[in-house]
């Protein structure tokens, strides 16, 4: 049982929750960014318009992605899978 073996997993894990983390994030991030730049520029200081377009986005964002992002957290449960053997011996 090598140190390296976990190192690789972890590092493998922390990779996936990245990705699946910012395929939902960044869609809201570019939104609410517009949405400030459209409130500085019209002077609208309503809270519910920087709130409720990235709160859809969001949504929406995880609905487009969900069967992605099981798909990606399924493959890594098999790599793990068969990481086993290496893992014990």
């Amino acid at each position: 049982m090598q140190p390296e073996v976990f190192v690789d997993i972890v590092r493998s894990a922390l990779g996936l929750v990245a990705v699946l983390v910012s395929a939902s994030i960044l869609p809201s991030l570019i939104v609410g960014l517009s949405v400030s730049v459209f409130q500085a520029a019209t002077s609208i200081n309503e809270q519910t318009l920087s709130f409720l377009p990235r709160l859809i986005v969001t949504i929406l964002g995880i609905i487009w992605g969900a069967h992605w992002g099981l798909n990606k957290i399924i493959e890594f449960f098999m790599e793990l899978v068969h990481q086993i053997p290496s893992v014990i011996g």
